[in-house]
């Protein structure tokens, strides 16, 4: 795909928009504006005396009111429709893009740092959006271009070919400053992308420079990258803004060939022969005078307009691979695809995912899973030939020593990690996609960091849910939390904080584990979800969860409260099975199973 057909695309989303958003921009920039010359024209004609005058000078004011009404009403379409236009292409961009986003398995959601696709998000879709919404400038700056020379030709062609030279020498300078721009732009888009992921990651890591005491080699970090970014932003905007004086100037070196060319006729009391011996010569008035100073502008405007546009289509590319890239292998296409937007109205409700007797869960069976991940420098190994069966109604805890695979076999299992071999079946049948067969109501899932939002409690629990629907008391008092939300000053709508910062880490996980049981799913899914509780509220919360009619549990612990209760246990040594039944059976049998039972949990 190239930019034309994004382009394309895009004014296909809401041609009516584009379309009226492209008269607005031709009348007010383009058209409208050439009207005040030629009346200039008349009432310096009419002034000196050097040619007929066609209007008086209270027609002549009348007229000057009318195009200036004209120019406010064609403005205001401009302010509603090419803002409407920009803003319609930008939002649908991150519409697309972010719904591929939550398609992803986790581990391959973004290409690089949630700071550096916010970065994309923010500025690469206003790049796009704002260039569709320009296309109807070029059309409008040809119209006025070509309306502009054919009057002023009529007065004087050697003088309008004087003055418009200058345009194409600097339209030459300009496409040749613009590729430079491109590679600056693309540069400078980096580097703001590094400096905006790295303030990401201190915000949300201060604990730990604090404790660290690493503050100050923090911020000379950060110093090092805003400097990339400076330079970077100093080199794109100074070449822009060379490249902008020189166009702007254009007009400044008109006007001197006017005055040198036409100079004799500011003396001349009935005008002066301006083509000299050239035949088709002819009086040059004072009136002719201001419509070419009037129309130098706008030959300026039409430099600076191709030198903008030109820098703007080439910039393009870089934002599309970008953006692209944020798709993560899926179709480009799909980066414009056309949705309704919702931006004037509520979004419809979406359905409460309701069970039905299809999700209900009697027997899951896993073969062959294998989950290697790309990097093995970084010590993780993956998963190879697991292989395990979920009766309804029993706890399965996955144990192990740190790095043997547990948590990658819950993420493979689930889909946030696409397997490499093997297979999964729910009452027999082969699941194709886990990452979106295994959602509410058929799965529920607590991961090792539970996150959470700076809302209430209320809608970290829900996460949109309607209340009326779910059983939130029934959820809480199964995470063991309603003493907690009851001792909180508001509550369930008490505001945690960024990452829940209001919380202790066991409330934290309790929290989450509220948000897994309220969605009432067949198979709940937890990774090592009593780390951080005590004693007394872990064997309370398993006491109430083994108190559940007919849900299945998969629990990754190495805690002997979770093992005792245990109806199988799963022990992981170096990404496969050592060993898997009854405690007593996996101790007997397991040297890696006693070497863990032996820790203190």
């Amino acid at each position: 795909m190239n930019t034309r057909w994004y382009v394309w695309r895009f004014i296909r989303y809401r041609p009516l928009v584009w379309l009226c958003s492209t008269y607005s921009i031709i009348m007010a920039g383009y058209l409208v504006p050439l009207v005040p010359g030629l009346l200039l024209r008349e009432f310096f004609n009419g002034l000196t005396g050097d040619a007929p005058a066609r209007f008086d000078v209270r027609t002549l004011s009348a007229l000057m009111v009318a195009a200036g009404l004209a120019q406010i009403v064609h403005n205001l379409g401009c302010a509603i429709f090419e803002n409407g236009t920009i803003l319609l292409n930008g939002v649908l961009v991150q519409r697309n893009v972010f719904e591929r986003i939550l398609e992803l398995p986790a581990a391959r959601a973004v290409p690089q740092s949630p700071g550096e696709a916010v970065s994309r998000f923010r500025d690469d879709t206003a790049v796009v959006g704002k260039f569709v919404a320009w296309m109807a400038d070029p059309i409008g700056q040809l119209l006025l271009t070509l309306i502009a020379v054919a009057i002023l030709i009529q007065v004087s062609p050697f003088l309008t070919i004087a003055v418009f030279l200058p345009v194409v020498l600097v339209l030459g300078l300009v496409e040749i400053g613009t590729g430079r721009i491109q590679r600056y732009r693309r540069a400078q888009q980096e580097a703001i992308g590094g400096v905006t992921d790295l303030l990401g990651e201190i915000f949300g890591a201060v604990n730990a420079v604090k404790v660290a005491g690493a503050e100050d080699r923090v911020v000379d970090h950060l110093r090092v990258r805003n400097e990339v970014r400076r330079k970077a932003t100093l080199a794109e905007v100074l070449l822009t803004q060379l490249l902008n004086s020189v166009t702007n100037n254009t007009t400044h070196l008109g006007t001197g060939l006017v005055l040198l060319l036409a100079g004799q006729s500011m003396k001349a009391a009935g005008g002066v022969d301006v083509g000299g011996a050239l035949p088709s010569a002819r009086t040059f008035s004072v009136g002719d005078f201001a419509l070419f100073i009037s129309y130098l502008g706008h030959f300026a405007q039409f430099a600076g307009l191709v030198s903008e546009l030109s820098r703007q289509y080439k910039q393009q590319a870089p934002s599309y691979t970008r953006l692209i890239e944020l798709l993560r292998g899926g179709d480009p296409r799909r980066l414009v695809e056309h949705h309704p937007l919702h931006l004037r109205r509520a979004a419809p409700e979406r359905p409460f995912p309701t069970k039905t007797t299809a999700d209900r869960l009697a027997r899951l069976d896993v073969r062959g899973l294998t989950y290697h991940y790309p990097d093995r420098a970084i010590g993780r190994r993956g998963i190879q030939n697991v292989d395990l069966s979920l009766e309804r109604g029993t706890l399965t805890v996955i144990t192990g020593r740190i790095g043997s695979g547990k948590t990658t076999l819950l993420r493979v299992l689930l889909g946030l990690l696409t397997k490499d071999a093997g297979e999964i079946r729910w009452n027999g049948l082969l699941v194709g996609d886990p990452a979106t067969f295994f959602v509410p109501p058929r799965a529920a899932h607590v991961p090792q960091v539970p996150r959470v939002f700076s809302e209430s409690l209320r809608d970290n629990i829900l996460l949109g849910l309607p209340e009326a629907a779910v059983d939130l008391p029934g959820a809480l008092r199964l995470a063991v939390f309603e003493d907690d939300v009851r001792a909180m000053e508001t509550g369930l709508e008490t505001r945690i904080g960024p990452r829940g910062v209001r919380l202790s880490g066991g409330q934290v996980q309790r929290a989450a584990a509220a948000r897994m049981f309220v969605r009432d799913a067949e198979l709940l899914v937890v990774d090592d979800l009593s780390s951080a509780l005590d004693v007394d509220t872990e064997r309370l919360m398993w006491e109430r969860v083994a108190a559940l009619p007919n849900v299945t549990f998969v629990a990754v612990s190495h805690r002997r409260l979770a093992l005792r209760r245990a109806h199988q246990v799963i022990v992981l040594e170096d990404g496969h099975i050592d060993a898997s039944g009854p405690l007593e059976q996996v101790l007997a049998q397991s040297e890696e199973m006693r070497r863990i039972w032996e820790q203190p949990s």
